[in-house]
């Protein structure tokens, strides 16, 4: 029937699984392996602060696209098809990006990787609804705890990595990544047979219906404005620190103690919030982490860097709540894929004013109290969100009334 599980063996769910995992560490490096090199791609191309906007913007922007698309090649191609093309196409863009001789090609490269990780985003939490139903806290922990390395490894490794053997096998290394997830995709997608009720085959739900319900929309607004955050802190974090007086490769080290803490926030959040009827909680006690960390990087960024990238690191765990609520607030596959398209989709296009914004209003004021005033109104619509998003609820049951 429409929604159940593929019947697998035990081989078959160990490859459904590391094709998940594999899928899941390529979500990020497109981003993190660059923001701590644009100081110095900016005086190897000859851009400034507004071509790093136009970076930081960037990912958010290819993420809401592809998550508009992404649920009708779901429909069209399956769930395993869409994540093998995902990874196929994030390889290419990351190996043509390292092999960048201008700006535009650059950009060009840096969009074509993020489009199949923005498509990547999508199509993980209805392959988990698939295949996983019965261990959807388990296994989205697993996938978000293997993200977050993803978002962290090339963060910390991107400023050494170009100093001992230049920026373009600095970018270029993480599409190894990309190419090992391919072979389990392409495996999983060979198994799926005709006929047979899986993510390939399960007749997809319209996404537009998301638009009508409550729950898409407060879940979207939740999900966009941690995003926001997040892609705000990626793209400046390294440029407020050495403002504030530290070397880049400083800077590279506090975007991997921020990425870090979402590590412990993907590992914890998932299972706490499958446990609990409504995890409300956890949003009150990330918008309180937020504000602590924006004013500690606003007042005093060098009085505590570390502890500051802690409590920032940890205040956006409003992402990993989100994307586990996908699977929690849904009842099928194709309402996780619906309701995922259109979170991501929607909330990502909110996003893509983060980074900007935030530089705007630093350039501006000459300082950074506007910017973090900006971020601390989008904390507390997370949490205004947050409030009716946890409420036990289900998305068909919306779409029905």
């Amino acid at each position: 029937m429409p929604g159940s599980p593929r019947p697998l063996t035990h081989h078959g769910h160990w490859l459904a699984l590391a094709a998940i995992v594999l899928t899941a560490v390529n979500l990020r490096t497109a981003v993190t392996s660059i923001t701590p090199l644009l100081a110095r791609l900016g005086e190897q191309f000859g851009f400034g602060t507004g071509m790093t906007g136009v970076f930081g913007m960037l990912p958010t922007a290819a993420f809401a696209v592809a998550g508009v698309l992404t649920p009708r090649l779901i429909g069209r191609l399956g769930a395993e098809r869409t994540a093998l093309l995902a990874m196929a196409i994030s390889c290419a863009g990351l190996l043509l990006r390292a092999g960048a001789g201008s700006t535009t090609m650059l950009l060009l490269g840096s969009l074509l990787a993020l489009a199949g990780m923005g498509c990547g985003n999508v199509v993980i939490p209805p392959l988990v609804k698939t295949y996983f139903p019965q261990r959807i806290g388990a296994v989205s922990a697993l996938y978000l705890t293997t993200l977050q390395l993803g978002t962290m490894g090339p963060a910390l490794a991107a400023v050494p990595l170009a100093d001992a053997a230049g920026w373009r096998v600095s970018l270029g290394i993480w599409s190894l990544l990309a190419a090992a997830a391919v072979l389990p995709l392409w495996l999983l997608q060979r198994q799926a047979a005709p006929g047979q009720a899986s993510a390939s085959t399960t007749t997809m739900a319209r996404p537009g219906k998301v638009w009508r319900t409550p729950l898409g929309w407060s879940m979207t607004l939740m999900f966009g404005m941690t995003s926001l955050i997040s892609y705000a802190m990626f793209t400046w974090l390294p440029r407020l620190m050495t403002e504030a007086g530290a070397d880049a490769a400083f800077g590279g080290v506090v975007v991997a103690v921020f990425s870090a803490m979402g590590l412990i926030a993907s590992l914890a959040v998932p299972a706490i919030a499958s446990r609990l009827r409504n995890p409300f909680i956890l949003v009150a006690a990330c918008w309180l982490l937020c504000l602590a960390a924006f004013a500690g990087l606003w007042l005093a960024p060098m009085k505590a860097p570390i502890l500051w990238a802690v409590l920032m690191g940890l205040g956006p765990s409003t992402f990993p709540l989100s994307l586990t609520l996908i699977n929690l607030r849904t009842r099928s596959p194709a309402g996780s894929a619906a309701l995922s398209g259109f979170m991501q989709g929607t909330g990502y296009a909110l996003a893509c004013l983060g980074p900007l914004l935030f530089g705007l209003l630093f350039q501006a004021t000459g300082s950074w109290g506007a910017p973090f005033a900006l971020l601390a109104v989008a904390s507390t619509c997370i949490l205004l969100a947050g409030w009716h998003a946890c409420r036990p609820q289900q998305l068909e049951d919306q779409w029905q009334s």
